[in-house]
């Protein structure tokens, strides 16, 4: 008997307003897959799994109310995630909107614990490389984002309430005749890469950004279709998507229960379930976007199973300063130095050099949907600590006030009862490119994971790449350089 299952082409299809589940049929589409976990060949529309076997025992939810956190009775799933950070949820997101699967997630804290929560939130294409590998993933992506606030907004609400999406633009800027130079080369590799993109003058830069200080040396690249959303919004909201699946027995949450392993097959030698301090989560995949733990995770998972795996990514700590209604500075744009494309460019403080952590602070400025002031950025290698260190704080904004004079005017212990300070672990890959893809030796065992900070930016491309690749779906973007083979093995 062949197995069959629904796949929607579009990332995009399911949205919910006021705790209701509704599909867009416009934007929906099925497409025939060669072969995957689940079947081989399976043009119709609906899900069996009579030709791998048994049925998967859909979950039933112990109790479901709107955006209450999910549970499950039973343990068997057809995909199992394992991190749930942007990456995880929007690959839940896909599976459920894109096919008829039960999802679980399972996470040893709970969304918006990790980086997710305490990035700057831009979709920025302006400080990309269009000559880079990940370049295809990073525009796919975005052209998916735009595409989620445009039928949220065809749904009749706002972007910006549910997303805090904001059409800011974005400007990458320069004060030195040399970032001129290569400001100029930027705009030229962005133009012909099919982006709206311009350079300005130092003073048609003060026409955009009055408060900005360049010096007449100075300009910048701006893209003026650049987005910027916030995170905990968003991350609301794709939860919000994924318990609508709850009350059909197609989704759950096993927050709060660490991963302690996997469960292997004695039949088949694959993967058949995660475990979890509580629970053992049965699956017919298993995708770890666990983040900067992903290493120490996958180490402990695949040990005994005669797999030779060694995920490279490892946590790169950033600071950023919000300071709360904070009126002195106003921004119209997203702005960062040309500084943070290369962060051996940026300012090195030698106070920790010596501790090998290669500390380095560039400007990022942008104003959240509470007009809220967010100021960055550092990074640096300082294992897994998540502790403030004041001293980057005050790097940050030392260095933000050499752009904005502004800034200059007040100390920052003045502002002591207005400021917040987001500290996060980037998942730091060596050649810079997240691994997507299958384990090798273990076909049912994917990675997801080594973004640094383009989790927010790159997670819907490469939740549609996930989820092609289980389904043996044709990717809309090439996978190849993603592969685990010869990076981690």
């Amino acid at each position: 008997m062949s197995s069959q299952l629904a796949v929607n082409s579009s990332s995009f299809g399911l949205f919910v307003k006021a705790d209701v589940a509704s599909v867009n049929a416009d934007r929906i589409c099925s497409f025939s897959f060669e072969s995957g976990l689940f079947g081989s060949k399976i043009p119709k529309k609906h899900f069996s799994l009579s030709g791998y076997g048994t049925r998967t025992i859909r979950p039933e939810p112990s109790r479901y109310s709107g955006s209450k956190r999910v549970k499950a009775s039973s343990h068997s799933f057809d995909v199992v995630v394992v991190g749930a950070g942007i990456i995880g949820l929007t690959i839940a997101r896909q599976f459920l909107i894109g096919s008829d699967l039960s999802v679980a997630v399972a996470d040893k804290a709970v969304p918006c614990s990790g980086a997710t929560g305490a990035g700057q939130g831009y979709i920025w294409m302006v400080h990309k490389n269009p000559e880079s590998e990940t370049w295809e993933l990073t525009t796919r992506s975005h052209q998916l984002w735009k595409m989620l606030a445009e039928t949220i907004r065809d749904q009749g609400m706002d972007p910006l309430q549910v997303l805090g999406w904001k059409k800011t633009g974005s400007l990458l800027v320069g004060r030195t005749p040399e970032d001129s130079v290569m400001l100029r080369k930027k705009v030229r590799q962005l133009s012909e890469a099919g982006l709206r993109a311009e350079y300005l003058s130092s003073n048609e830069l003060l026409s955009k950004e009055p408060a900005l200080l360049v010096g007449s040396d100075g300009g910048a690249a701006f893209v003026p279709d650049d987005c910027q959303l916030d995170a905990r919004r968003t991350v609301s909201y794709i939860e919000k998507v994924n318990r609508s699946f709850a009350p059909e027995g197609r989704y759950a949450e096993f927050y709060h229960e660490p991963v302690t392993g996997l469960v292997r097959s004695t039949g088949s030698g694959e993967v058949e379930a995660v475990q979890t301090s509580n629970n053992t989560l049965y699956g017919k995949a298993i995708v770890v976007a666990a983040g900067c733990w992903s290493r120490s995770l996958m180490h402990d998972l695949v040990r005994g199973l005669n797999v030779k795996l060694d995920v490279l990514v490892k946590p790169r700590k950033g600071h950023l300063l919000v300071l709360e209604n904070f009126n002195s500075l106003r921004l119209n744009h997203g702005l960062m130095e040309v500084g943070y494309v290369d962060h051996e460019n940026a300012i090195l403080t030698s106070a920790l050099d010596d501790q090998n952590t290669n500390l380095s602070v560039s400007m990022t400025a942008t104003t959240d949907t509470m007009d809220n002031l967010i100021l960055g950025s550092s990074r640096e290698f300082s294992g897994f600590s998540t502790e403030v260190d004041e001293s980057v704080i005050l790097h940050i904004w030392k260095r933000a006030g050499e752009f904005f004079p502004k800034l200059k005017e007040q100390s920052l212990i003045d502002l002591i009862k207005n400021r917040k300070v987001r500290v996060g672990l980037r998942p730091y890959m060596p050649d810079g490119k997240p691994v997507i893809g299958h384990v090798p030796g273990l076909s049912n065992l994917f990675l997801a994971t080594g973004h640094e900070g383009g989790g927010l930016s790159m997670a819907l491309g490469t939740a549609e790449m996930i989820v092609d690749m289980v389904l043996a779906n044709p990717t809309h973007v090439d996978n190849s350089p993603f592969a685990a083979q010869g990076r981690c093995c």
